[in-house]
């Protein structure tokens, strides 16, 4: 990606479907050229904790809000260092961010962190193209010496794709860090970073856990290192089907029967882990208000989605696996993707949204509280 360091709401700017749809719209953020694949996300609120989680990486994310930056951008809200979103799509910036936490626009963000946005075009006619087409690869072309819509064609064709590739190590620590246990310290949990959001260890410490946050390219001895009464697999991006490291350690987990919880990434590793295939999803789940049923209560959530990939498991039966019997524990309800797994004889289950809230609505927030019961249950 180039930029430049200056955006401007007049600068023209040029979006390009690799199925040679074009829209015509202004800069938004930094100047210059991206790519990356085309997604749309849903959610109404919560852009900034979409910008910054690492799943996105090397995604163009379509907001479907009309109208986005209300809140500007604050200090406490971004669930990693950086924006993660090869590039950002709008349709009418706030012109000026209203709220008291707000320290910045939401256009100064983008210009700062050099991430090349459009805006001012039919981001519904996008949205329904993808929901059609299927997401794909795309490019955002600002500034005054535009190349000819054939060059930047041949441009987009040439970028990567996102099936096959293998992004999780390009977006994780590379250090261990602990996120200490919030009052009493009841667990230790060793957790894999894939792609990891800030919320996700802050919601195990509130329960007197103390998080060891490891590389994704963390060994089982690493893991085993911290002396964990709990394993856990983060979100993150790229397609699982290249993980073939972190299937390795989990199925090395699974093996010593240590309590393990994943999410999203880490649904389709342990997927992966039971013997399941995955594929790749049309368009993809992604935004804060997807209906998802847990099958073990019955009970129907409101959930926080951002994955382009799922597991292909059985949703009528019980499967046996080399770790025994597996079955799927949550399923989305607009088009039956599988989001949860969960092992009946052996201490772990996964799921493939986000119940750490950031952002998005609580009712999944209990997933927190039935890994912290399973690390009890294994201690007694």
């Amino acid at each position: 990606m180039t930029t430049s360091t200056r955006g401007a709401t007049k600068t023209p700017a040029v979006l390009v479907l690799e199925d040679g749809r074009i829209f015509l719209g202004r800069a938004y953020g930094a100047v210059g050229v991206t790519f990356g694949e085309a997604v749309f996300s849903t959610g109404m609120t919560g852009y900034q904790e979409t910008l910054t989680d690492p799943s996105y990486h090397r995604q163009v994310v379509v907001m479907t809000a009309p109208h986005v930056g209300n809140t500007g951008v604050n200090d406490e809200d971004p669930e990693s260092q950086r924006i993660w979103v090869a590039g950002y799509v709008v349709r009418d910036p706030a012109r000026v961010p209203s709220n008291w936490r707000s320290r910045r626009s939401l256009d100064e963000e983008l210009r700062n962190q050099g991430v090349v946005g459009i805006s001012g075009i039919d981001t519904r006619a996008l949205t329904r193209h993808l929901r059609e087409r299927g997401a794909m690869r795309v490019g955002i072309f600002s500034g005054n010496a535009l190349p000819d819509d054939g060059t930047m064609l041949a441009e987009v064709r040439q970028a990567p794709e996102m099936k096959g590739a293998d992004l999780s190590a390009e977006v994780a620590t590379k250090e261990t860090y602990v996120v200490p246990a919030i009052g009493t310290k009841k667990f230790t949990v060793a957790a894999v970073d894939l792609g990891i959001k800030g919320m996700t260890p802050h919601r195990m410490a509130e329960r007197g856990i103390e998080v060891h946050v490891l590389p994704a390219t963390a060994t089982v001895e690493d893991v085993y290192a911290v002396n964990p009464d709990g394993v856990f697999f983060s979100n993150g991006p790229g397609d699982p089907a290249t993980a073939d490291h972190p299937v390795a350690v989990m199925q090395a987990v699974l093996e010593r029967g240590t309590p393990l919880f994943g999410i999203c990434f880490g649904n389709q590793i342990l997927g992966r882990a039971l013997g399941f295939g995955t594929y790749k999803l049309k368009y993809g789940h992604r935004g804060i208000n997807q209906p998802v049923q847990d099958r073990t209560t019955g009970k129907v959530e409101v959930t926080a989605h951002n994955h382009g990939f799922a597991v292909d498991a059985p949703l009528d039966r019980v499967s046996e696996t080399p770790y025994g019997r597996a079955e799927v524990s949550h399923v989305c309800l607009n088009d039956q993707v599988v989001e949860g797994l969960q092992l009946l004889d052996r201490p772990a289950f996964s799921v493939q949204y986000h119940p750490e809230a950031a952002a998005g609505p609580h009712d999944a927030a209990y997933l927190f509280d039935r890994f912290t019961a399973l690390m009890e249950g294994q201690r007694a």
